[in-house]
């Protein structure tokens, strides 16, 4: 099992807190550190403010040297496939091929109007077309041009330039970086990540629902021949880890979390009660989980996790 760490900075960060944090996931030895993609708090003041993903991800890719590095995920509506495809790829340069792109179709209407984005009532067309246009720039080689014609975007003749330092996934012969696509809709989101995906995310599902929407994402593999183990299966759940029920309760409360609630929901509880939770999502089909920290200050988490459980991992 893949631990991720995965955070919220829009509920408030600086760059120095998760320059911090992701080192700290580096040292302590976790697969990746990951971010949202969001402009505006759910809650609270957000200060100091919003950290653009792209941004914070470029910086850390000069200050990390072994972590992957994505977003968890970034909203199609934020910016132009061709523009988000040139960041992306530049990004994994700097990184040496350390990034991953999560792409999403975009949720959080308030946080469009409070920086004047626009929000159009249908996105599942313009998602799809993004995730067409960026592996297509990627995928089309050096010295060729691109073009694409679609309802809600239009290049011509591109150079599709600059690549990914990556290889596809799915197509080893075309330049690209692994995609992840998440959600919990029963057939559109299935049949998007068996096309483009090299990782399938479950993002704070209800853990009872997790074996159906891993079998909705292998039929929608077979369904256009493609091997469904060739595809990662992963999670994002909340994570309130202690050395005993006090330190668990805690942390729970300085997150505004009810402690029996995210007990049931989320990776929450002793380290040997984290381990069985892990084993049982493992039988669901899951091989990856990015644990979603929201207090960034509190270190000592993120340690305990990686001393008392990870090693029962291996």
């Amino acid at each position: 099992m893949d631990l991720r760490i995965f955070t919220e900075p829009q509920q408030g960060a600086t760059y120095d807190d998760l320059l911090t944090v992701a080192r700290a996931t580096e040292d302590l030895g976790f697969d990746a550190f990951f971010r949202s993609d969001h402009y505006l708090t759910m809650g609270g003041d957000g200060l100091p403010g919003p950290t653009d993903a792209w941004t914070t991800l470029a910086g850390l890719a000069r200050e990390t040297s072994r972590i992957k590095l994505g977003t968890l995920v970034t909203s199609a509506t934020f910016r132009h496939p061709g523009v988000l495809a040139i960041q992306v790829a530049q990004v994994d340069q700097m990184s040496g091929g350390r990034v991953e792109l999560g792409l999403g179709a975009g949720w959080y209407a308030e946080e469009h109007s409070a920086y004047g984005i626009p929000f159009p009532a249908k996105r599942f067309g313009p998602l799809t077309e993004q995730l067409e246009v960026i592996t297509g720039l990627w995928g089309t080689p050096v010295g060729e041009r691109f073009s694409y014609e679609g309802e809600h975007y239009t290049l011509v003749n591109s150079p599709a330039l600059p690549k990914p330092v990556q290889t596809s996934p799915l197509d080893p012969s075309k330049a690209g970086v692994p995609v992840i696509v998440g959600g919990l809709g029963p057939k559109k989101t299935p049949a998007l990540a068996a096309r483009f995906a090299a990782e399938f995310n479950l993002s704070f599902p209800a853990l009872d629902q997790i074996g159906e929407k891993l079998d909705g994402v292998r039929d929608a593999c077979r369904e256009i021949g493609r091997d469904p183990e060739s595809i990662v299966m992963s999670s994002a759940l909340v994570l309130a880890a202690g050395r005993d029920d006090a330190e668990v309760d805690r942390r729970a409360a300085a997150i505004g979390r009810d402690p029996l609630e995210i007990r049931e929901v989320g990776i929450a509880g002793t380290p040997t009660a984290i381990v069985d939770r892990l084993g049982s999502l493992a039988e669901l089909g899951l091989t990856r989980v990015y644990l979603q920290v929201l207090d960034l200050h509190d270190l000592d988490h993120l340690e305990l996790v990686a001393s008392e459980v990870m090693p029962q991992l291996r």
